[in-house]
């Protein structure tokens, strides 16, 4: 489990139609976007390039005529949204990357995450949580109770756990140690806690886990913290786009929710996550 203890349209002037209403192109195809929808569809195909991309691809992924993507493409540069390099590609500016930065260290990771919790802890009726790993141990740093229920966990923001015994630090781990030497390097000499007869506290035993952790892109703790207490838990990239910055966790009793159920919801809980649970491509 990841937890400390258990219980306790119109028309505008002059006849001509408005732009249809701002949406994302990544949903209702790039054919046939007009006004404000083009320039956020440029936008976006820009910060995929970070080399920079040319008129041409721009135009084709776009799926619109060239000089309609090149106004677009100066109307974001005069804005200072995006840039021209040397060669002549386009790519994002540094006015756009300034505001994204500022406004990145101005929002803290766990408010980021915090819907996100709180539509897992009403649609599965157990807790949910955001934590960070911490050397040997993992940080919660956001929690959300399910909104009915007398029994529930007394884990606290700022508690600490066992990462081995976690969801959440097993999948943190998993994207640390991909070898077995590094999985022994980081135990070193001392030995592992064992919290409850499953826990898994060897090398190799984790290494094991740490391997199919990254194939099916999922963490469990069956009973592994804390008999009755059962997690699913998947990657978040709040701060980096290649690895994750932490873990989401549903922690349930497991008489009330059992791991299969857990289980058989990834797909649900990880379609919750958004873009937040997947690395850039």
């Amino acid at each position: 489990m990841d937890d400390t203890q258990m219980f306790d349209g119109p028309k505008a002037l002059g006849g001509r139609k408005t732009d249809p209403p701002v949406g994302d192109p990544t949903e209702v195809g790039t054919k046939g976007l007009v006004g404000s929808d083009r320039v956020l569809a440029v936008l976006k195909e820009l910060a995929r390039h970070p080399d920079g991309v040319g008129l041409e691809e721009v135009t084709r992924v776009i799926a619109s005529p060239k000089p309609t993507v090149h106004r677009a493409l100066q109307s974001l540069c005069r804005a200072g949204l995006a840039d021209q390099d040397a060669r002549g590609r386009y790519l994002l500016g540094d006015e756009f990357l300034r505001m994204a930065f500022a406004h990145h260290e101005a929002r803290p990771d766990h408010v980021r995450v915090r819907s996100v919790l709180e539509s897992l802890a009403e649609r599965f009726g157990e807790t949910a949580h955001y934590a960070l790993l911490d050397g040997h141990e993992v940080v919660y740093r956001a929690k959300v109770d399910p909104p009915t229920g007398a029994v529930r966990l007394t884990s606290t923001v700022g508690g600490r756990n066992p990462a081995h015994t976690t969801g959440v630090g097993k999948l943190l781990l998993a994207h640390e140690l991909r070898t077995l030497h590094e999985v022994e390097t980081w135990i070193g000499d001392g030995a592992l806690e064992r919290r409850t007869p499953r826990t898994n506290c060897t090398a190799a035993e984790l290494y094991a886990e740490f391997g199919a952790i990254r194939e099916r892109g999922y963490a469990l703790d069956d009973q592994e913290n804390e008999p009755g207490v059962n997690c699913l838990a998947l990657p978040v990239y709040a701060t980096s786009a290649t690895s994750p910055s932490g873990a989401v966790s549903v922690s349930a009793l497991t008489y009330r929710t059992p791991l299969s159920t857990l289980i058989d919801a990834y797909d649900e809980i990880r379609s919750l996550l958004g873009p937040l649970g997947a690395p850039l491509q």
